[in-house]
């Protein structure tokens, strides 16, 4: 009898857990070997306690700033503390969105918290290694602009890396499991949505949304293709569900860029952080932000727009057509 209830458990457990995922299509090898079940665990102590979501998050993004502050001193071992506070800082930024899908605890503010807190600890990361720079490297001593122009424009092309690879991921599970299994928006919804919140009274839920709404609107003029895919949707499945076919397609054609976005995300950047740390050159890192995740960047607005276009082809044609 014993057997059976520890197995029952177990099986619960299990279960909760995969329910605590995003879905495996989107789910990256590192956040699932590691991140993801200490998340987990976090997750199950938060709901224990009632701490919410966003009360995670913020945790997450005063551990990240810690983290970045102690990327400035030229020494080892602090830097390694600062790496050790920054893995603590992502367990809990994966245990926030774990712990809202177990609790169903879903809220645009959580979401717009979620995409702040990676912004924020890079942001502070940036200017650590930049003022770092500025009194340990003999060339940006002679040049401290320098360092300080490369990290803005490196920044720049973080916010759109970050912005796109979730907005990939965000347009892979409207398909695979729906849109309440997904997180993907209408700029234009946004923009009434926003046109009937008045400033007064509702200060910070109207400024959120501005930041949300601009956001979106630059996702979606980074898209065309995926843009003229989600209107001719709206035309060819107008009165019915669009096709567990056409999912299908989308589906076979999306998956294999989904480790792309994942590359673009936090994990792989962490590493080449870490590594820039360890040869005690952080401007390392910048390079690799500029040269190797741009390019991959490229790469995959192209394959998407690509085959967005002949999605969007095909429903034309009348491939998709209801029989």
């Amino acid at each position: 009898m014993q057997s059976h209830t520890s197995a029952d458990e177990k099986t619960r457990a299990r279960s909760s857990y995969r329910d605590s995922l995003k879905s495996m299509d989107t789910e990256e090898h590192i956040d699932l070997a590691f991140y993801r079940p200490i998340g987990y665990v976090w997750a199950c102590l938060a709901r224990r306690l009632g701490i919410t979501p966003n009360a995670i998050t913020i945790a997450a993004i005063i551990l990240g700033i810690a983290a970045g502050v102690a990327f400035y001193f030229d020494n080892m071992w602090v830097n390694v503390a600062g790496m050790l506070l920054l893995i603590w800082a992502n367990s809990f930024d994966s245990a926030d969105g774990q712990l809202a899908r177990m609790t169903h605890q879903y809220s645009r503010l959580g979401r717009i918290l979620d995409g702040l807190c990676g912004d924020i600890w890079f942001f502070v990361i940036y200017a650590a290694i930049c003022l770092r720079e500025n009194v340990t490297s003999e060339f940006f001593i002679a040049h401290p602009w320098a360092i300080w122009l490369i990290a803005a424009v490196t920044g720049v092309c973080h916010a759109k890396q970050a912005a796109m690879a979730d907005y990939y991921r965000q347009f892979h599970l409207f398909f695979l499991k729906g849109a309440e299994g997904s997180e993907l928006e209408r700029a234009d919804d946004l923009k009434e949505r926003l046109a009937a919140i008045p400033w007064r009274g509702n200060f910070w839920k109207k400024l959120t949304l501005t930041f949300y709404t601009n956001y979106t609107i630059n996702q979606e003029a980074w898209t065309p293709a995926m843009q003229r895919l989600r209107r001719q949707l709206e035309v060819s499945f107008a009165d019915s569900d669009i096709t567990p076919q056409f999912r299908s397609d989308f589906r076979s054609l999306s998956l294999p860029l989904m480790k792309y976005t994942n590359i673009l995300s936090f994990n792989w950047r962490t590493i080449a952080l870490f590594c820039s740390l360890f040869a005690c050159m952080p401007w390392l890192y910048f390079a690799f932000e500029l040269v190797v995740l741009n390019a991959l960047l490229i790469y995959m607005m192209y394959r998407h727009e690509a085959f967005c276009a002949k999605l969007t082809q095909d429903l034309k044609d009348g491939k998709y057509s209801r029989p």
